[in-house]
């Protein structure tokens, strides 16, 4: 009896199709019933038609397919983070309502306001010293004073000593001596860094069982969550990023390179693509103007442009993005 073929998402391949697809390489082309048992295949673009002879499919090379699903589930994140921001914005003149100091949520005794630095750095020094399990974080880039990291790290410690895990989220950074991954590299412990080109806004996840994350771009108050479906979906969140990031820190992964263009510059070209601005590409892969831009004269050099416009073109032909034509 042939086996139902369950329905799944991109993110993986049922053993029926890992098998088919890998019969597929190896033989050049298949017959096209034989794709019945696992029609994702063909859902996924891993077996197209035959030019000229529909009764075979041919397999699309797996650096193309790979290339294809991966934007994919890009484009579900940009498309996520984008709603993160209209739902913020949304909520953002609520919370100016109610009282901007340490009190409650409307009637939510798990959600509350920390106004000013002190409170905001006692509340977070008050939940990581009570962790027993895991501490989740995601830090775009910024500075902070001396006498913080310090704090901070001092913290870390403690936390590292009672055998609590933690896992940090970063930006890509261009130079590993500067940023929060100086400070994680000098913990002894169970300590993991991945960086994506693109992040959220801070987040700590303790435990799973209280979460902070910022009101909206104004450092001077948090929100504490202590709602275990909040602190839930915002750690699932993190796990979800995590899977996708690039591991930074103890094991680092290569960084490619494709036709001589960085994994740093791919990004870049993807904004560039989208009409975005030095200061704005700048702004969003957390780096500053300078380096920025000397990111996009390499990449101009590359692809031989000489001219911003024809950037764009260039960048669009060369298939980089993984468009293919």
């Amino acid at each position: 009896m042939t086996r139902q073929h369950v329905p799944h998402g991109t993110e993986e391949l049922c053993e029926a199709g890992t098998a088919l697809y890998a019969r597929a390489l190896r033989e050049g082309r298949i017959p096209s019933g034989d794709a019945e048992p696992a029609p994702c295949l063909v859902d996924f673009g891993l077996l197209h038609p035959e030019l000229g002879d529909l009764r075979w499919l041919r397999p699309t090379a797996p650096h193309v397919a790979l290339s294809r699903l991966l934007r994919t589930i890009e484009d579900r994140v940009v498309a996520h983070r984008q709603r993160e921001e209209m739902l913020t914005a949304a909520f953002r003149p609520l919370l100016a309502i109610d009282d901007r100091h340490h009190a409650p949520l409307s009637d939510d005794p798990g959600i509350t306001v920390l106004s000013g630095a002190e409170r905001i750095r006692a509340a977070v020094a008050d939940a990581m010293e009570e962790a027993v399990d895991a501490l989740l974080a995601i830090q775009p880039h910024g500075s902070r004073p001396p006498e913080t990291l310090a704090t901070i790290q001092r913290q870390n410690l403690r936390l590292l000593a009672r055998d609590c895990r933690m896992r940090t989220l970063c930006q890509q950074v261009d130079d590993p001596s500067r940023g929060p991954l100086l400070d994680l590299r000098q913990l002894e412990g169970d300590v993991e860094v991945r960086t994506l080109d693109e992040v959220t806004e801070h987040l700590l996840v303790v435990d799973r069982t209280v979460a902070f994350i910022p009101m909206g771009r104004d450092r001077g108050h948090v929100l504490e969550l202590r709602n275990p479906a909040l602190v839930e979906y915002f750690a699932t969140t993190f796990w979800r990023l995590w899977r996708l990031a690039t591991p930074l820190w103890p094991q680092a992964a290569p960084q490619p390179t494709e036709n001589g263009v960085t994994t740093r510059q791919h990004a870049i070209a993807a904004l560039l693509v989208e009409g975005l601005t030095d200061a704005e590409i700048a702004g969003r892969l957390g780096m500053n103007i300078r380096t920025a831009r000397v990111h996009i004269a390499k990449l101009a050099a590359v692809l031989g442009s000489n001219s911003r416009a024809q950037l764009g073109y260039l960048i669009g032909r060369s298939g980089i993005l993984g468009q293919v034509e």
